[in-house]
């Protein structure tokens, strides 16, 4: 048997053997990720971008939804009282509310107090009209119903109070008619008077005095204000938009 060459050949063997696991280990295994082919269908590739492509890409988005979006225009600004200003919607006009004709009247103490022959104590009357309608022809007029005669009076022949006018224009006084019974006089019965326009204001100095042998005692000097181109009939209230009673005495000399 030859035995020798079986050796050799069992030798060589193993000798390759050795040397391939030798080269395996001394190879690393390769770190590169599989390219996929063009049929592949895996998952994509999300590699993170860079800094600049993010700021270019939300500036162009930003662009984009202002673009989409309208702006609504800022109200012009309008001055208010006290010289603020304000950006706010106008507020509409409110309605002027109506108003109407008044008569007041201011003397000393609220009242007239008259000593019998003594000085006259003057009143003002203030005419102020509304907005509601202008005037053509109102007429101031006055009456008292009669007073007196008191114990130990001596009514004379004169009248037992007198009214007197002040003309602004002048500075004058003189009579004014002043209607001393104790009825009522019509309203149409009166004429002439002074224009007044829509919220003007008139002022109008009286002054009464006591004659020195009419009576003495108490009653109200009655003021009415007469719209004398009302029609007969139109009703106390558009024939008489005003009127008041303005307190009065007169006593004996002291």
């Amino acid at each position: 048997m030859d035995v020798g060459p079986r050796l050799l050949a069992t030798a060589t063997v193993l000798l390759a053997v050795l040397l391939a696991g030798c080269t395996e280990r001394a190879t690393p295994p390769s770190t590169a990720a599989p390219v996929p082919s063009a049929g592949t269908t895996g998952p994509a590739s999300t590699a993170p971008q860079s800094p600049s492509a993010d700021a270019s890409a939300s500036a162009s988005a930003s662009t984009s939804a202002s673009a989409s979006v309208p702006v609504a225009a800022s109200p012009s600004p309008r001055p208010v009282a006290g010289g603020a200003v304000t950006t706010g919607p106008a507020a509409a006009p409110s309605a002027v509310p109506a108003t109407r004709l008044t008569m007041s009247v201011d003397t000393r103490g609220g009242r007239i107090l008259l000593v019998r022959g003594g000085p006259a104590q003057e009143f003002t009357l203030t005419l102020r009209n509304g907005n509601t309608r202008a005037y053509g022809h109102l007429l101031l007029t006055f009456q008292m119903e009669a007073f007196g005669p008191s114990p130990g009076d001596r009514p004379g022949p004169d009248p037992s109070v007198l009214l007197e006018h002040r003309d602004p224009a002048t500075g004058r006084w003189s009579p004014a008619e002043l209607r001393i019974a104790n009825d009522f006089r019509p309203y149409h019965l009166h004429e002439g008077g002074s224009p007044l326009d829509r919220d003007a204001v008139r002022t109008e100095r009286y002054r009464l005095r006591a004659t020195a042998t009419g009576p003495t005692g108490s009653s109200p000097l009655e003021v009415r204000l007469l719209d004398t181109d009302a029609p007969e009939g139109a009703g106390e209230a558009r024939e008489r938009p005003a009127r008041l009673a303005l307190p009065h005495t007169t006593r004996r000399a002291s």
